[in-house]
């Protein structure tokens, strides 16, 4: 026992995890010992003969890592009754992946979770890591505990093996550290063995498996509301601390999940796997109602996935082994096919810089307005650069027109129904207050195309003479060709078992149509898409999730100053959206191009956005940390960095700068 004197110059070790037992071990040492001889010390008095090389310390009531061996007990702030854990940096994590199938992973965890993502994905061979991150599982509320685990440990498969990400320690090597300065004797650098997904190891990772049951379906949780969408966003872990400073348990089951919807270089050629984790949680997504989309789009949604289970499972045995000779088979009909919508894509405006594009045609057009209910009025409307020009008839053009609107920063959402001919823009133009909403109708497909094309280019600022304008205008008209039903039912196949529409549409739509129904829709629906191969289904289906009028938005519970209740704030990858609560629609929209700066007052948890020309924006968040929106935000702006021409190697400490809010 130290006396009170004594306490200044001693310090004690208690406590130690190894094989998963726990004893307390008691160290007398002054202060000036580094936290290298400290683990010297204990590791000579344990007389264990092992490899400790990935064992550290962990102050478990600061909650840190005491990494720094060279630092002293006295520059850590060390006292003689501090309990520290002497236990492996690495330890088993139970990842559900966006397939919702689980793999055990040995993770870092003493890294920041950025990195620890990082090393996941290059185990996996998923490139672009940060795009990624970990959640914490959604709690239904409806459900107990115990009963929502139990139902997810039997029906979704456990795969038994276990990986090690990059980054793990040689299993030859004894360290030892020197006792006055703390530095290792022999190296400890890391070992980077071969990915156990590399070639010559199938992946299942990158082959679709159908859904195996509908009750999978109907146990897992699906979000009833806006604000359930918000709950769950909640779970994000903080990218800038490691897994043990954020209270993550050893065989905890978190998710691995594309966080951030800005995907860089999606290319069939090299991300077999990412391709088919992105598809997963898009499928996902749309199952579980957590995207909202139409009658005809679930119908598409469901004939691709229909594809995509009838082509895995015929090539499951050698998926793998001819990716590439169907990449390359598939190469000319995917050159145009890029997923690079909202932002993902540096645009090359050179082209024919004398000239702008303009659009010039007869549009309907409807201003809603309080206590009235008139319809659309037509007008010859003009496009040019990012304004159009409303006039009353074609000859009265060089005039002045009777409305105008400028489209910068505006909210653009599709309402089309095909089988109605219906083809409408909405549109959500800022003003001083909030904003202004107009409906534009389109008569044909093509028109609509263009005029939608034209809108979105504009709310970004940018023109029809950007390089992205073309590629914008065929995806939309391929969206809309998958969402045709098909005339003429002889080429239909058959309604046979196989088809199960329990597993390939959302609960919703149970609900209103009989299974036999649904199953003639998917059937009908299929024959758009039943020449595309596996690759390029599965690429459609990602374009098609990207085209959804939510897609994108990440939802948070805020209050904004001088507001009197809760609403919604959304951030996607170029803009913070103001949301009604109850309706989820936009009532003010702020792009991050607009942006000055933006930081938080972590005392009031307020987060305050000043932009260039605009007042500024301040909010609380309500029932999530704002570290999270932080992140959110900075993460968006990281990702918009990224460049076609840079390496692989990602700046993660400019992705700290942006995100931490601290650095």
């Amino acid at each position: 026992r130290l006396s009170i004197n004594d306490m200044t110059h001693h310090k004690s070790l208690y406590e130690y995890s190894m094989a998963n037992t726990v004893q307390d071990v008691s160290l007398r040492v002054t202060g000036e010992i580094h936290i290298g001889g400290v683990m010297l010390k204990l590791v000579e008095k344990l007389d264990v003969k092992k490899d400790w090389s990935d064992h550290a310390l962990w102050w478990e009531k600061k909650k840190t890592w005491l990494l720094k061996t060279h630092w002293t007990l006295d520059k850590y702030g060390i006292q003689a009754d501090a309990r520290l854990l002497f236990t492996p940096q690495h330890k088993l994590l139970r990842l559900q992946l966006p397939n919702m199938k689980h793999m055990k992973v040995k993770v870092n965890f003493s890294d920041r979770v950025f990195k620890a993502v990082s090393d996941i994905c290059k185990t996996f061979n998923i490139r672009h890591p940060e795009e990624l991150s970990l959640l914490r599982k959604p709690r239904d509320p409806k459900k107990k505990k115990k009963k929502l685990e139990e139902a997810e440990e039997d029906d979704l498969e456990l795969e038994g093996s276990i990986y090690s990400s990059p980054g793990l320690y040689s299993k030859t090597m004894t360290p030892t550290y020197d006792s006055r300065d703390g530095s290792p004797l022999s190296p400890t650098s890391a070992w980077f063995g071969d990915s156990p997904l590399s070639e010559g190891n199938p992946s299942i990772l990158a082959v679709s498996q159908p859904i195996s049951s509908p009750d999978i379906l109907v146990k897992l949780y699906k979000p009833q509301s806006l604000l359930d969408k918000a709950k769950i966003n909640q779970g994000w872990l903080d990218s800038s601390r490691s897994l043990m400073e954020q209270d993550v348990k050893e065989n905890e089951v978190l998710l691995l999940r594309f966080k951030y919807h800005s995907f860089f270089d999606l290319n069939p050629k090299y991300d077999a796997i990412r391709v088919n984790q992105l598809y997963e949680q898009a499928k996902w997504a749309i199952l579980l109602e957590e995207i909202e989309c139409t009658e005809e789009e679930m119908m598409m949604f469901a004939a691709l996935q229909y594809h995509i289970n009838k082509l895995s499972i015929m090539s499951s045995d050698n998926h793998m082994n001819n990716s590439e000779k169907e990449v390359d088979e598939v190469d000319a009909a995917l050159s145009d096919l890029e997923i690079t919508l909202e932002g993902g894509k540096t645009s090359n405006t050179l082209g024919d810089i004398t000239s702008i594009p303009e659009l010039a045609d007869y549009v309907k057009v409807f201003k809603p307005k309080k206590l009235t209910l008139k319809g659309y009025k037509q007008y010859w409307c003009t496009f040019k650069d990012i304004t159009i020009s409303c006039y009353k008839s074609k000859e009265e053009a060089h005039g002045t027109p009777a409305h105008q609107m400028n489209l910068r920063g505006c909210e653009v959402t599709p309402d089309v129904n095909i089988s109605g001919q219906k083809f409408n823009i909405k549109l959500l133009i800022p003003v001083a207050d909030g904003m202004n909403e107009i409906w534009l109708r389109c008569d044909t497909e093509k028109q609509y195309a263009h005029w939608m094309a034209a809108c979105r280019l504009a709310s970004k600022g940018k023109t029809m003479a950007d390089s992205s304008y073309n590629l914008e205008v065929q995806n939309i008209l391929s969206f809309l060709k998958m969402q045709h039903m098909n005339p003429d039912p002889q080429f239909i196949e058959p309604i046979t078992t196989d088809i199960n529409p329990e597993c390939l549409v959302s609960p919703r739509y149970l609900k209103k149509y009989k299974n036999k129904q649904i199953s003639a829709r998917i059937l009908e629906a299929h024959q758009n898409v039943a020449q595309m191969s596996l690759i390029e289904a599965k690429m459609r289906f990602i374009q098609a999730w990207q085209s959804l009028p939510e897609f994108g938005i990440t939802h948070f519970l805020a209050k904004f100053q001088g507001g009197k209740r809760e609403e919604l704030i959304g951030i996607t990858y170029n803009r913070l959206i103001r949301m009604d609560a109850s309706t989820g629609d936009a009532i003010k929209t702020w792009r991050f191009s607009n942006m000055k700066q933006w930081n938080v007052n972590w005392e009031i948890k307020m987060v305050t956005v000043e932009f260039a020309d605009e007042p500024s924006l301040s909010f609380i968040c309500a029932e999530v940390d704002c570290k999270v929106v932080h992140e959110f935000i900075g993460g968006y702006i990281f990702l918009s960095t990224r460049a076609k021409d840079q390496n692989e190697s990602l700046d993660e400490e400019m992705f700290y700068k942006l995100t931490s809010g601290w650095v």
